[in-house]
């Protein structure tokens, strides 16, 4: 046992590195830098070391571009010679589309390993980045990381899916408006990243089918009343349901902007001030249509001792991925809630798009 980091933690760590325009190092022999934070002096040096940088972006981004994603969901692109930091960054970043559509054409490789470009698109986005990289292969990376005082990871590692394990921090007591009974749970992964809270409402019973919802964070419609989104009006009134039913949890995620992260869900705000809808947003910025992972509510209900529900929710992807936790879902419950005439639109695509029940 020593006091070094595990694959975890180093994960954790490669993630703020990122975020801060540190490159990381991953153990079979490339290192990585996130574009969204690349600074021209860290391109210098990259380019300095007399290899081939390659920018990997995720098919979806490479769709939009126009540049051929041979490996499906990932797509390295070759940088031209006299590609300068700003050339690279209108690459990850769509902001500027409409008015320089002509970026290539792209080159993309069609041979050689994509794995470690996928881990490092993969690091980006646990980091809330824009899902673009600039990665280089290296000779003995373990050196070159240790010359550079770098994050070393494994590759595999950055790339699975399994899911951390949820720690109960503390709960107090939390006299609510909706309830006097109220009760607030905190929850912290072992992976270090954001922590989710659940609001339980009064005493609800562990052996019987509690109301329940799965909200993710919506700073925009929680806290500052968004009229481009129902998140506020469902998260109001879901805790109301609960307050007048006399029991309930309401799990609050944070996955703010279906897990993309408040930064990247203003950029797809102003792609759709644009013209594209929600999904079209997403897709152009490099991201699924939903980023979330509903493990993490079945996990903190199973943790609290609940593994029957009756789900608020229009969303059946969250019922079908409760029940695959082996959270029975006895009932789902409707809440259509907070339509006005700048969401429409939004509403209708969620339906149409996503499946939403509306």
């Amino acid at each position: 046992m020593t006091f070094a980091p595990d694959i975890t933690q180093r994960l954790a760590r490669a993630r703020a590195d990122l975020c801060m325009g540190v490159p990381v190092v991953l153990s079979d022999g490339w290192v990585v830098l996130a574009v969204e934070t690349l600074t021209q002096a860290r391109f210098d040096i990259l380019r300095g070391l007399g290899g081939d940088p390659v920018l990997a972006i995720t098919g979806w981004r490479a769709k939009t571009l126009k540049a051929h994603a041979y490996d499906g969901d990932v797509a390295r692109v070759m940088l031209p010679k006299d590609a300068t930091t700003a050339w690279v960054k209108s690459i990850a970043d769509p902001s500027g589309d409409l008015n320089h559509p002509m970026k290539g054409p792209l080159k993309t490789l069609r041979d050689g390993p994509a794995g470690p470009h996928r881990a490092g698109v993969a690091l980006a986005k646990a980091a809330r980045l824009l899902p673009a990289v600039l990665s280089m292969q290296i000779e003995n990376p373990r050196a070159f990381a240790a010359q550079h005082d770098l994050t070393l990871v494994d590759a595999s590692a950055a790339v699975n899916t399994a899911l951390s394990p949820m720690n109960p921090v503390v709960n107090a007591r939390l006299p609510l408006d909706v309830s006097q009974a109220g009760r607030l749970h905190i929850f912290r992964p072992n992976d270090g990243a954001e922590e989710h809270y659940a609001i339980e409402i009064g005493h609800p019973a562990r052996g019987e089918p509690v109301l329940a919802r799965l909200h993710s964070a919506c700073f925009t419609g929680d806290v500052l009343g968004s009229l481009k989104c129902d998140c506020g009006p469902q998260l109001r009134s879901a805790m109301a349901q609960m307050g007048a039913a006399g029991a309930g949890v309401l799990l609050y995620l944070n996955q703010e902007g279906r897990g993309i992260g408040l930064a990247n869900k203003m950029r797809a705000y102003s792609l759709q001030d644009q013209g594209f809808d929600t999904v079209e947003a997403n897709h152009r910025l490099g991201f699924e249509d939903d980023e979330r992972d509903f493990r993490i509510g079945a996990e903190i209900l199973t943790k609290m001792g609940f593994t029957q529900v009756r789900l608020l929710t229009n969303n059946p992807a969250k019922v079908a991925k409760l029940e695959s936790c082996g959270v029975a879902v006895r009932e789902r419950v409707p809440l259509k809630v907070g339509e006005n005439r700048h969401n429409h639109g939004y509403l209708a695509t969620k339906a149409a798009k996503s499946g939403h029940i509306l």
